[in-house]
């Protein structure tokens, strides 16, 4: 197939599309109609017939152009034309005259379109619509044969038709190598009873003119009843009306005196394709006989044909129907097992059911035994629970007897531990040893405290008396973990450790449900957690006999620890004084008008020790 390149309408991309030579049947692969006129438009009355209103004169695209651009002007008319049009018009000027403006120019422009009525409008518009509607359907004929060698389907009511594509190919190859044809266009209108030929175009397939890879690329106005061909390249119609004629390319002969001869093809050349075609035709007649021997061996055993095929059929049934089968037993099994496991799990529910059944009776059984334990269990843990409330009065009070925090005289908020004096968190011009002694008493209070109250503290203390000393194992930034409580070279060490002991102290006041006015002030903070410890409602229980045989000698001597605890009397009054005053009567160390305004008295410390 020769080809070629050629510019589309765009003109910026070049596409491959067949030679006009090379244009032939088969190749066809379309047809479509576009403007479909039935009834050509009627002269009009009054009006003279030039060459532009013949019905079947040549319409082009340039000269529609030039029609759609010439329409404002006016066109030239006969002498006998004007002399009638001038009297009508001035007829009409004076009918105009007479009526309103607005009457007048309703008249000029009364379109099918403009009618007020809306119904009328709507017959008018579908009139005209059906007017250019048609059923359509055409036919392809070519030279020496009689019957038509494509008919295509029935369109109905369109104005542009488009068909079917179609394959000339089947129909032969004297067929498919013409490029010459005749089309035949049919219609039938609804005024119409039966088909008529509307076109009948003789075409030879090199006249065609292209449009475009396709029609929606062409924006230039076709003219009416324009017949489509579609090619695998593109569009192609015929743009005038007149039948085309074909001329074959002249073979001029070259004169002996010509110089440039051109080459031809030699004889072993049109020889060989001589023969090639020979071939071809010889192989295509093969082919057919072939198919009439196949078609007629297979009519000759069409029961046996039919036999194979049915068995064949069968046997894929067959397996079709085996794999259904084992995979139905399969599902079988799977079912049988889930079924086997739901048993299972189902017995061993109802043994556990039955077991748990069991276990609840013995249970319902003891359970009035162990409603009366728990009532007197309840009754004991209340009991001991007040008694260890009383044992930590008891030791609160035995421990602020061993360390009493006493207020200084004119001093606010500044106390002493056992006589020694303790700043708040302000270590300059202080006693160092003095100030190493207290914070051991202190460190060692707060350790007892810890002990006794079973609260750890979140930064251990190892009491050394003046050496003592405090971990801080909660900060990981740091490079020590053991810092001194008692003044060294170092100061930020001694006060980082004096900060700490001052947060162990918070920490037990938090877990009483206190809160520290000031971190900073140790034993005003201690003094008032003390305060709070012995200050209960309940009575303070004595020490119980027993523990370790040791100490039963001492118990005939009694020593100066155990005064209080043999003379009740006056240890009573101890804990009547000390209940006499307020929370910050005891941090400032005064007493109220009614004991007298004298600061209270030392309570002899007595000697440590283990008590049961």
């Amino acid at each position: 197939m020769a080809t070629g390149l050629i510019n589309d309408d765009a003109g910026s991309r070049r596409e491959r599309h067949l030679f006009p030579s090379s244009r032939k049947l088969r190749h066809l692969q379309g047809v479509s109609v576009r403007n479909l006129v039935v009834n050509p438009p009627s002269r009009a009355r009054g009006k003279t017939i030039d060459d532009e209103d013949i019905p079947n004169s040549l319409q082009t695209p340039s000269k529609i152009l030039a029609q759609d651009a010439s329409r404002s002007l006016h066109q030239s008319r006969s002498f006998s034309n004007l002399k009638t049009s001038t009297a009508s018009d001035e007829q009409s000027n004076r009918s105009e005259q007479r009526l309103p403006l607005r009457q007048a120019r309703r008249k000029s422009t009364l379109l099918p379109w403009s009618d007020p009525n809306p119904q009328i409008r709507q017959v008018k518009l579908e009139d005209i619509a059906r007017s250019r509607m048609a059923n359509t359907w055409f036919s392809i004929h070519c030279d020496g044969l009689d019957e038509p060698v494509y008919v295509s389907e029935i369109v109905e009511d369109a104005m542009n038709p488009s068909f079917r594509a179609f394959n000339l190919d089947i129909c032969g190859p004297l067929v498919s190598r013409m490029d010459q044809l005749t089309l035949k266009l049919w219609v039938k209108t609804a005024t119409v009873d039966d088909y008529v030929v509307l076109v009948e175009l003789q075409l030879h397939l090199q006249s065609l003119q292209f449009l475009g890879r396709s029609l929606d690329s062409f924006h230039q106005p076709l003219p009416t009843n324009s017949i489509i061909f579609h090619f695998p390249d593109g569009v192609y119609t015929n743009l005038t009306d007149i039948p085309p004629v074909w001329t074959p390319i002249p073979t001029s002969s070259f004169k002996s005196s010509d110089t440039a001869a051109l080459p031809t093809s030699s004889y072993d050349a049109l020889m060989r394709l001589a023969n090639l075609d020979e071939c071809i035709q010889d192989a295509l007649i093969t082919r057919e006989r072939l198919e009439s021997q196949i078609n007629s061996i297979l009519d000759k055993n069409q029961h046996a044909v039919r036999t194979a095929s049915e068995a064949s059929r069968a046997q894929d049934k067959f397996l079709l129907t085996r794999n259904a089968v084992a995979a139905e037993r399969k599902q079988l099994r799977l079912t049988n097992k889930r079924k086997e496991e739901l048993i299972a799990s189902l017995k061993a529910r109802k043994e556990a059911m039955e077991r748990g059944t069991c276990t609840r009776e013995k249970v319902r059984s003891h359970l009035p035994d162990a409603r009366v334990k728990l009532g007197s269990s309840t009754k004991l843990l209340d009991q001991n629970t007040e008694q260890t409330k009383g044992q930590i009065r008891r030791i609160s009070e035995d421990l602020l007897d061993i360390y009493p925090i006493e207020p200084i005289f004119d001093k606010p908020l500044a106390f002493t531990i056992a006589g020694l004096a303790l700043p708040n968190s302000n270590f300059t011009d202080v006693d160092r040893d003095v100030v190493a002694a207290a914070l051991g008493y202190t460190a060692h209070l707060v350790y007892l405290l810890s002990f006794y109250l079973s609260i750890p503290v979140p930064y251990p203390i190892t009491p050394y008396l003046s050496n003592s000393l405090i971990q801080d194992p909660v900060s990981t930034s740091l490079p020590q973990r053991t810092y001194p409580l008692h003044p060294v070279h170092v100061q930020y060490r001694f006060e980082y450790g004096v900060f700490l002991l001052n947060k162990d102290i918070e920490f037990l006041l938090n877990k009483q449900g206190l809160r520290a006015l000031d971190i900073r002030h140790t034993l005003p903070n201690l003094k008032y957690l003390l305060y709070v410890l012995t200050a209960r409602s309940s009575e303070i229980p004595a020490r119980q006999v027993g523990g370790i045989r040791g100490l039963l000698p001492g118990r005939l001597t009694p020593s100066l620890s155990r005064r209080g605890s043999e003379d009740s009397v006056a240890y009573g009054e101890t804990i009547l004084s000390r209940r006499g005053m307020s929370p910050m009567s005891k941090l400032n160390g005064e007493i109220t008008a009614d004991q007298g305004k004298k600061p209270i008295a030392a309570i002899p410390s007595p000697s440590p020790s283990f008590v049961a």
